[in-house]
């Protein structure tokens, strides 16, 4: 149910500017997200990875902490930006089949078809109950790998079916709420930092838990997750995307920045391991806590204001790209760990070996996720037919 008044904010809106940034904001993420992992073989990750290059740096630890930070968080709460029109257009029962045919049967195919067949290979075929054993102490993360994001925004997907049915039980029209403040912004801030601390006490970055014995879920970030993807459906109906202040989205752009910064200012400075830590009840972890928050509230507000106010026609190539990213997203892990292990035997310093690993990645697999479209059925599996909708859904 909507208001008059969000119809009528609504229709003050120009729907192209609107899909046009969120295009341009998805492509950017699916592009830093396929950048992440160029450098996992060339630094201390924390987790698992299945190439490790002898060429190696500290820096890409700050670089991870950063990127880990904000990417798979803005996702989110472009996925719940673009939920509610869509279950208002198609109902529970439409949504969740779309839902499913859209996450759960890449997920599926990937996770049981590829991934674990793969997995058992590589370690060179140990007995069965060794071998599922490691997958589930491992939180079924080694077999999810980086599809664990469509698992849990598939749940997430399911969790908000469920609060609509019990919300329109109520009939009560929602409540126009006003764009986030500054002050608003610090107290969620303060809230995810604080949450995501206690959380840590028991569970560190890079450690994976088995959720409902079924999804691949690390806590250290869950929280983050979880309140950027609920503030995405609240942003929606409120249009708040395009009605916060350009001056707080700058401002808080200078804040996510200067907390990013920081973190490599650790690590420049030879403090990292005495001033922030992955996980404990010790101020080292409530430090990493309120950066990443900062970073990831920051960059969430100032990037989206910054792209609604710089980008506002449609480009022939962006909309190319957007198009391709849900794929390219699913095949850049076998492309990019492929690229790294091509390149074991090669001497070359760690960073060309990077910038050589992204460049390529990130064209093959928006090439992959462009052409995949011509293969009869990936087109449904990896999800390159036009979305009608502007964005990640």
């Amino acid at each position: 149910m909507t208001t008059d008044a969000n119809i009528r904010v609504q229709e003050t809106l120009q729907p192209e500017s609107r899909l046009v940034f969120l295009d341009a904001l998805r492509v950017g993420i699916i592009v830093m997200v396929i950048i992440h992992h160029a450098a996992q073989a060339y630094g201390p990750t924390g987790g698992a990875w299945p190439v490790t290059d002898t060429a190696q740096s500290d820096w890409f630890r700050p670089f991870y902490a950063v990127n880990a930070s904000v990417g798979l968080g803005l996702l989110f709460l472009l996925a719940g930006y673009l939920i509610p029109r869509s279950y208002d257009r198609k109902g529970a029962g439409r949504f969740l089949n779309e839902r499913w045919k859209r996450l759960g049967v890449p997920l599926l195919v990937f996770a049981l078809g590829v991934h674990l067949p793969a997995l058992y290979l590589f370690l060179s075929q140990p007995p069965l109950a060794e071998f599922f054993a490691l997958i589930w102490d491992s939180g079924l993360q080694i077999v999810y790998l980086h599809l664990w994001f469509l698992g849990l925004l598939l749940l997430f997907s399911v969790s908000y079916v469920a609060w609509r049915k019990a919300r329109d039980t109520t009939r009560r029209p929602p409540r126009i709420l006003p764009p986030p403040t500054h002050a608003s912004i610090v107290v969620f801030v303060t809230i995810l930092a604080l949450a995501t601390w206690i959380v840590r006490w028991w569970y560190p970055i890079d450690e994976w838990v088995p959720l409902l014995f079924v999804f691949a879920v690390e806590p250290a970030n869950l929280l983050q997750y979880a309140s950027l993807f609920a503030i995405g459906t609240v942003a929606y109906r409120n249009d708040w995307f395009l009605r916060i202040p350009r001056r707080v989205g700058m401002v808080w752009l200078a804040i996510g920045l200067t907390s990013a910064a920081s973190i490599y200012v650790l690590e420049a400075v030879g403090r990292w391991d005495d001033l922030v830590a992955t996980g404990g009840t010790n101020p080292r972890t409530l430090l990493l806590a309120t950066l990443s928050a900062s970073i990831a509230a920051g960059l969430s507000v100032g990037l989206v204001v910054l792209l609604r106010e710089q980008i506002h026609r449609p480009h022939r190539l962006l909309t190319a790209m957007a198009t391709a990213s849900y794929a390219a997203y699913i095949l850049h892990l076998w492309v990019v760990s492929g690229l790294q292990a091509g390149l074991l035997a090669v001497d070359l310093p760690v960073f060309a070996k990077f910038g050589l690993v992204t460049v390529v990645g990130v064209a093959v697999s928006f090439v992959m996720g462009t052409f995949s479209s011509k293969v009869p059925g990936l087109r449904v599996i990896l999800g390159t037919r036009p979305s009608r909708e502007g964005g990640v859904h």
